[in-house]
């Protein structure tokens, strides 16, 4: 049904009128941007803020549960982190160039309590966030050979290539979470 004339006349003045009240309500300027962080400043937050979270995991799983497996064939919750943990090894002494870990993740019998393997995740984050620090902003573009493609890379790509896969592990723990009826603490409401 087309309308008359008069009536779309006072939805066009009703909503003009409005315009004004409605600019109101709206800041008058927006804040100013943040500035970019510094290269190694925007690496060692990604690494942090992982790091915590994996660490969170850790600490906060339950220590009964800490061999539990979603499959018999998969690696246990403990298993993940040690993973995890070994793999920052690489990165770690990549950057300080020390030699290389053995290939093989260490077995869950190195680490036989939660505190141990808790131990072993804080620790691979905090090395390789004092690498990150001591590569600085001049280091993030120098080259490190990464030892699983024997290719020279840059420490800004290596260092994405590990934060990658720590986020890889946090989102299987979440699973691991879920299937052993828990809630992952990032998924947890906020206080």
């Amino acid at each position: 049904m087309k309308k008359p004339g008069w009536f779309v006349a006072v939805i066009c003045v009703t909503a003009m009128s409005l315009t004004p009240a409605l600019a109101q309500d709206m800041p008058k300027t927006a804040a100013a941007p943040k500035p970019a962080l510094a290269p190694s400043e925007e690496v060692l937050q990604q690494w942090n803020d992982i790091g915590h979270k994996l660490i969170a995991m850790a600490e906060d799983f339950p220590d009964d549960k800490y061999d539990f497996k979603p499959t018999p064939a998969m690696r246990s919750f403990a298993e993940r982190l040690i993973h995890a943990a070994h793999a920052n090894e690489f990165f770690t002494n990549a950057l300080r160039a020390q030699t290389m870990p053995g290939m093989d993740d260490p077995k869950r019998d190195q680490f036989k309590t939660k505190a141990e393997v808790v131990g072993f995740v804080k620790k691979s984050f905090l090395d390789g966030a004092a690498a990150i620090k001591a590569k600085a902003d001049k280091g993030m573009s120098d080259h490190v050979v990464d030892p699983f493609s024997n290719q020279q890379t840059t420490v800004a790509a290596f260092a994405s290539g590990f934060i990658e896969h720590s986020g890889e592990v946090y989102g299987q723990l979440t699973v691991y979470y879920r299937l052993a009826g828990l809630v992952p603490p990032e998924s947890r409401p906020k206080k």
